[in-house]
């Protein structure tokens, strides 16, 4: 069991990593999407990359139904194993709509040995789901 601490540190750790060893800009939170954010998670038990729609109810819906009606274009050219939800929850109890790729294997923050396997994940899946966007923008934010 890691303190605190000892946790924050090696999340620190983790992702000071990634960055030297994959030195990139990536879009994340610069969409120039109100409430449209990519984002990676990798925590104790999981990894996963997403786009997230956090904004008001009308703005969320709006992107939906247009993500929605792309759907078959992501998940057969760039990402078959895409989860797509309307209603998500996060843990602060804030309702979101995501759409996000799951590493399937077990993993976890505070085991180095599993570092190399989800930054690999990371770069290709979040790189997937960027030109995903990039091809697509215009249609979303039309």
């Amino acid at each position: 069991m890691f303190s605190k601490e000892e946790s924050r540190k090696l999340r620190e750790e983790f992702w000071i990593s990634f960055g030297k060893s994959f030195p990139r800009k990536w879009i994340l939170y610069d969409t120039k999407l109100k409430g449209f954010s990519f984002k990676f998670h990798f925590d104790t038990k999981s990894a996963f990359v997403s786009l997230d729609l956090e904004d008001d109810l009308e703005n969320r819906i709006k992107y939906w139904d247009k993500l929605q009606s792309l759907k078959a274009i992501l998940t057969e050219d760039f990402l078959p194993q895409a989860i797509f939800e309307e209603t998500y929850f996060l843990e602060n109890g804030k309702e979101i709509s995501r759409i996000y790729v799951p590493l399937n294997q077990k993993v976890s923050i505070h085991n180095k040995n599993t570092w190399r396997a989800v930054m690999e994940f990371f770069i290709e899946k979040m790189s997937l789901f960027e030109t995903f966007f990039e091809d697509y923008k215009d249609f979303i934010d039309a």
